[in-house]
């Protein structure tokens, strides 16, 4: 209790701003940080090896030189503001979850990129609960984490994210200006598509949180145009403009807002609304990846003030970053961008944990880039989240004669971590997978970089298991429980490779060469045909998109919306006699299947625009249960009773599957002993 006492007075004396940073002269980063609270984490809970966890939480205030070279490729940060000493503040949110006796750690640090301001990495590594106020022990999960010593870290980086009381990580990033101090205008593409009907939409609105968007600069809306239509394979058609406004639908009134959409008869479901606005006061987007590279590390590094302000200085000898699809085309991003040495020339991180994000980055460094938005076939198709080179590896594009790699920038420094890209089915599908690994007129296979590693879970979806029922789609939804288990085999790996005690397990997904990546024709050639299962007819092809000639030079559109050029061509897994996939990780429940699993589902009729590729979802086909079943039903899948005579015969088959996983590196013990206790508890 002394020793907490103690501890709690230092932090109390920082958050009072008593004990500052001081910045260094020239670079300009993490100059003091706030803690405003500290807390035993999960009642003192001793989680072996580590014993006791601590949280802090707080802002980091920074300080940036436009000037610094390290800096130069931030867009409009020098139409940001300055202070006197000419640089540019800004602050983020962070939350530490750390050893209390940070000696008993593993002197590791995973950095969990929030997705939209909210954490997950507890949720996948730990099976805990999916919340951003971690603080009890039914948030840490099984502990996977704790008892492997991790000292955890989030910060803000997304100037997008709205604090709304549930603890997401906010950032306070400035508004550019104009040279003269005036507002900064711009025009600015919104597309807005619901699943059912509504008079109103505020602009960009997210499942996980709707963002802070651009305000409109005029309220007028003949400075504004909007277009409609079913699909992006259909022509658009501009809407009148005495049937919708920048307004709210509030208690049966359309009231002004410069961040909604009013539509007099109501959105269709489904359908495509696309408006063309003028915007204001564009956020300098770019400071959040700045930010996260310098908040990384001032705590792996730095000392901090003689109070020791810093409460992992000379504690961390490795630092890896997670994220999950949004978070996971962030740091391909970021990596892209070379971000990865911070201003003295160190590593931020030696490793990176990529999870679902496709081939794609996004707009994370542009003037009024939304970080939330992302193309899919049906939805985001013009959002320039996804543009060359997708692939970690030097390609060019015949079709504009651009030469690129996405790791170019820290090749030139030797700055690259060891990377491990996990994608699901759902990857290739609805986010373009196949171009991380193929050239972009889909011919060949590329070769993969010594330092990344490529996954491909067979049969998964987007975010992993989910609930079986349809919802917006024609089929069940998909429960493969791929997610933590695959992860935390991987994180293990991925440890063991930076630390030099060991290669993590080759690379392993669909190709080219061995026919187990293919074109759409193809795939609709091989799968079954399952009553009421119609395999998709299209699959996500990014277009190349035209912004104008600013974009990549200094991350301002100037074509708004995009001009449209020709798709890059994409592949998807190619599938066996019962519709699963044929490569990649096949968990134990797709090697010895009871059903087909895939990472696609189409919508239901009842959403609008049916028959079309349903976003992240994937499906779950049962097999019939019997030779009856499956005579009377059509369906040409063996069935259950088929193929596994008996129930020992099934748990026999699956017992070696997982242990074959197990010792290829893709499941841990722990993990393999609840497979199957799960398959054990199945009724055939």
């Amino acid at each position: 209790m002394k020793t907490l006492r103690i501890r709690t007075i230092a932090v109390a004396l920082l958050a009072a701003g008593l004990f500052a940073i001081r910045p260094v002269p020239g670079r300009c980063e993490v100059v003091r940080i706030q803690v405003d609270r500290q807390q035993v984490f999960a009642g003192g809970h001793s989680f072996g090896p580590a014993c006791p966890y601590e949280s802090l939480s707080g802002r980091l205030h920074f300080e940036v030189n436009p000037e610094h070279p390290a800096n130069l490729g931030i867009t409009d940060l020098k139409r940001a503001p300055r202070n006197a000493k000419g640089n540019v503040e800004f602050w983020a949110d962070f939350f530490l979850l750390k050893p209390v006796e940070m000696a008993k750690g593993n002197g590791r640090l995973l950095y969990d990129v929030h997705n939209r301001g909210n954490k997950l990495a507890l949720w996948t590594f730990n099976d805990g609960s999916r919340g951003n106020q971690p603080a009890t022990l039914e948030d840490a999960g099984n502990g996977f984490l704790f008892r492997e010593g991790y000292t955890l870290l989030w910060t803000g980086w997304d100037g997008d994210v709205v604090e709304d009381g549930t603890g997401r990580l906010v950032a306070g990033l400035p508004i550019a200006v104009n040279e003269d101090g005036t507002a900064i205008t711009g025009r600015c593409y919104v597309e807005i598509s619901v699943d059912e009907e509504s008079y109103s939409q505020p602009f960009f609105r997210s499942p996980w949180g709707t963002p802070a968007s651009y305000p409109a600069a005029s309220l007028d809306n003949r400075t504004a145009v909007l277009t409609m239509r079913p699909t992006q394979a259909d022509a658009a058609v501009e809407a009148p403009r005495d049937g919708w406004a920048l307004a709210r639908w509030e208690n049966g009134t359309a009231v002004p807002d410069p961040r909604s959409l009013y539509i007099k008869e109501g959105f269709r479901p489904g359908w495509l609304y696309e408006l063309v606005y003028t915007a204001r006061d564009p956020r300098v987007a770019g400071l959040g990846m700045a930010g996260l590279r310098d908040a990384v590390s001032f705590f792996r590094y730095d000392k901090g003030a003689s109070d020791g302000a810093n409460p992992l200085h000379g504690q961390i000898d490795q630092a890896y970053i997670f994220g999950i699809s949004q978070a996971g085309r962030l740091i391909h991003h970021f990596l892209y961008e070379g971000l990865n040495l911070d201003l003295s020339q160190r590593p931020v991180f030696d490793g990176a944990l990529i999870h679902v994000a496709g081939a794609g980055k996004g707009q994370f460094n542009h003037r009024f880039g939304m970080a939330t938005v992302y193309g899919m076939h049906h939805r985001g198709a013009l959002s320039c989240a996804d543009f060359f080179p997708f692939a970690p590896v030097l390609q060019t594009d015949p079709a504009t004669g651009e030469s690129g790699d996405s790791l170019a920038r820290l090749r030139e420094h030797k700055a690259i971590p060891k990377i491990m890209f996990v994608q699901t089915s759902t990857e290739y599908w609805s986010r373009a997978a196949s171009l991380l690994h193929t050239d972009v007129e889909a011919k060949q296979d590329l070769p993969v970089d010594p330092n990344v590693r490529i996954y491909a879970v067979a049969g998964a979806q987007h975010l992993g298991a989910g609930p079986t029922d349809r919802g917006v789609c024609q089929n069940p939804r998909n429960p493969l429980n791929d997610r933590g288990p695959v992860l935390r085999a991987l994180l293990v790996a991925l440890d063991r490779w930076v630390s030099g005690r060991g290669d993590p397990p080759a690379s392993r997904y669909p190709r080219i060469g061995d026919g187990t990546l293919v074109d759409l024709e193809t795939f609709r050639r091989q799968f079954p045909g399952i009553p009421g299962a119609e395999p998709p007819r299209e699959c996500y092809r990014p277009a190349r998109l035209d912004p104008g000639p600013l974009w990549r030079s200094q991350g301002i559109a100037t074509i708004v919306p995009p001009k449209i050029g020709p798709a890059y061509e994409t592949l998807v897994p190619a599938v066996d006699q019962d519709g699963n996939e044929v490569a990649g990780i096949r968990l134990p429940d797709v090697a010895v299947p009871l059903a087909t699993y895939t990472g696609w589902n189409l919508r239901a009729e009842a959403y609008g625009v049916g028959g079309i590729l349903a976003g992240l979802d994937g499906s779950c086909l049962e097999f019939p249960r019997t030779p009856d079943d499956r005579r009377e039903s059509g369906d040409p899948r063996l069935s259950v009773r088929e193929r596994y005579p008996s129930r020992e015969v099934y748990l026999q088959k699956y017992t070696e599957a997982a242990r074959g996983l197990e010792q290829e590196g893709f499941l841990l013990e722990q993990d393999t002993a609840g497979l199957l206790q799960a398959a054990a508890a199945r009724k055939l």
